[in-house]
């Protein structure tokens, strides 16, 4: 049986077309949804991992794949990634936000019946250099990552909220690390997990595969902030908006900054912030905000590294 797989992000007329005349091809509408459309020589059928939007500079990246309470298999990995890099050069782009369908999990994690032994080292190593790859890209992303967090994120899922630049969650979501739970320590999560929280509460987690509840994780440095259950969604736009009255070139020296830094030592992390900040000084949108606040005005921005004619 041949198998072909695809991401269908945008119906176009042309395929529309194929698919009116064609059998055994059947494709479902989905505008700006991602999902992942199978044809075999005897049955088709579409799996949806994703939702995506974008409006006003915010790309939304919605995990939606309930049978597996969003688990962070191959597949949805690599969505994700593709997500994240097509607009990465995108210069209206000024943030992206992670959240997940309505439920009580965000991710459960990577999914268990792809560590099996019966799929093979080789696939062991893809599921876990393409979890490495996401959590880098989204670490070198030119704008903020945001996890908008509902529920529980357990082992990847954990990983993912980490990897974020902000995330905010309800008050009823939790983070895990349980892979002991199941015979496998929670090794690659608990990399961006001990980088944001103490190394014994990272431990903690680690060692026993207890939770944290949502004031644990904010007490512990893992989430940036807590919110009442109903209104994340007014947190986010929050945030957002506030992200999108910045210049995204400061955002994105900035966030640059913030994560080169943490591999220096104290003397050293201050003389490359000298060195930021100097070379900051010098772009066009870092005179336009200083000329602005003298005057009393909103700044007008260029978004762009563009340097400062004297």
């Amino acid at each position: 049986m041949v198998m072909v797989a695809a991401v269908v992000v945008r119906m176009s007329r042309f395929v529309n077309k194929i698919a009116r005349n064609h059998p055994l091809l059947r494709i479902l509408k989905v505008g700006k949804h991602s999902e992942r459309l199978y044809m075999t020589n005897e049955t088709v059928k579409s799996e949806k991992y994703i939702e995506s939007n974008y409006e006003n500079g915010v790309k939304t990246i919605i995990l939606s794949h309930a049978a597996s309470k969003n688990s962070l298999s191959l597949e949805m990995m690599k969505i994700i990634l593709w997500n994240l890099q097509k607009d990465e050069n995108n210069p209206s782009l000024r943030s992206i936000v992670i959240a997940a369908s309505p439920g009580k999990v965000f991710s459960a994690g990577h999914n268990l019946k792809e560590l099996t032994s019966a799929v093979g080292n080789d696939h062991h190593h893809e599921v876990f250099d393409t979890a490495a790859n996401l959590m880098k890209v989204i670490a070198n992303f030119p704008v903020p990552v945001i996890a908008a967090v509902d529920g529980l994120a357990a082992a990847a899922g954990c990983q993912l909220v980490s990897a974020c630049d902000i995330a905010i969650c309800t008050e009823r979501s939790s983070f895990s690390t349980p892979g002991v739970n199941f015979g496998i320590f929670c090794s690659t999560p608990g990399i961006p997990l001990v980088r944001n929280v103490h190394r014994k509460i990272a431990s903690h987690m680690l060692l026993t595969g207890l939770p944290l509840s949502a004031y644990e994780a904010y007490d512990a440095g893992l989430v940036s902030k807590v919110v009442n259950n109903d209104n994340l969604e007014t947190e986010i736009k929050r945030t957002t908006d506030a992200i999108n009255s910045k210049s995204r070139a400061v955002i994105q020296l900035g966030k640059k900054f913030i994560h080169e830094q943490l591999e220096l030592d104290e003397a050293s992390a201050y003389s490359y912030g000298t060195e930021i900040m100097i070379r900051n000084l010098e772009l066009k949108d870092a005179q336009e905000g200083i000329k602005s606040f003298i005057e009393k005005r909103k700044p007008i921005w260029s978004h762009k590294f563009d340097k400062y004619n004297k």
